[in-house]
């Protein structure tokens, strides 16, 4: 028993990866260092009684110790990897950008859909594929709604809908004093039946999220006939137009109240300016650009 629990044995490099479906042999000859033969097939015939008792060696990466006892490499690898990745999906972030993100942490994946997460930091253990990954995803989302489940928005919106409010606040939001007020806009003008008129979504008809427009809005984008423009539609557009994170969320569900109607941005103050009507708004608009 002292090779299994006196002795040190010697890895090639602290980082070792598993991959799916290596045998037993391979890992411990690519990776024990300085162990004579009669010890490695010691070692390899001790693994298989662990498979034999549906101990399996998990793939992915593992970080171990330089020296370290048998009885303890066996500990760490029969266990999930104790490598983890961050992985922050950015609010107000499209599909695509999302898409970049998920190539460098999965050779498969298919694109997510905005109202099927929500934006926040996640950890990711490296022998996690795409679908158990997007199952963590979705639980923490369903899990989240579950809880807000006698909300009072949730009575007049569904979770769709809570995505696509969301979506809007975080395309034309600066902070989040600005996003709770543009919140209020939008609910006011869905009660009074009033267009909605967000920039963010002529933009997003515009280029479906794919790339950055790069330009000011003409009067010609704000009367294109889409089905997302808000201009040219009543209501809120079919699904959301970028993934909307959980703070947001959070602030659509404290329903904060004003009598708000119109906005319009100050790019001198870098902020946006806020009235309750539209003569209001114009006189305000008109200062501004006199500037």
């Amino acid at each position: 028993m002292y090779i299994f629990f006196i002795k040190d044995i010697s890895l090639i490099d602290k980082q070792i990866q598993i991959y799916k479906n290596q045998n037993i042999e391979s890992v411990v000859r690519n990776n024990f260092q300085n162990e004579n033969d009669l010890n490695k097939f010691i070692f390899i015939h001790f693994l298989k009684i662990y498979n034999l008792f549906n101990v399996n060696m998990h793939y992915g990466d593992f970080l171990i110790n330089d020296a370290i006892k048998f009885y303890q490499f066996i500990n760490i690898v029969t266990k999930p990897s104790n490598v983890v990745s961050k992985i922050t999906i950015v609010e107000g972030w499209s599909k695509f950008e999302l898409d970049k993100l998920m190539q460098k942490h999965f050779l498969n994946f298919k694109s997510l859909q905005y109202d099927e997460i929500i934006a926040e930091t996640y950890f990711l253990n490296s022998s996690q594929s795409f679908d158990n990954f997007k199952d963590k995803l979705i639980n923490f989302k369903n899990n989240y709604f579950f809880k807000k489940n006698n909300n009072i928005l949730l009575r007049d919106f569904t979770v769709k809908e809570i995505f696509i409010i969301g979506s809007l606040i975080e395309k034309e939001g600066i902070d989040y004093d600005d996003k709770k007020k543009i919140f209020s806009v939008l609910i006011n003008r869905l009660k009074k039946n009033m267009k909605l008129q967000i920039d963010a979504t002529v933009i997003y008809a515009l280029t479906d999220g794919k790339y950055d427009l790069n330009r000011k809005l003409t009067y010609n984008d704000l009367k294109i006939k889409h089905p997302y423009n808000t201009y040219f539609i009543n209501g809120l557009p079919p699904e959301p137009i970028s993934f909307v994170g959980l703070k947001t969320i959070e602030l659509i569900f404290e329903n904060y109240k004003t009598n708000y109607l119109f906005y319009f941005y100050n790019k001198f103050e870098d902020k946006h300016i806020f009235s309750e009507s539209y003569f209001e708004h114009k006189k305000k608009l008109n200062e501004y650009r006199a500037k």
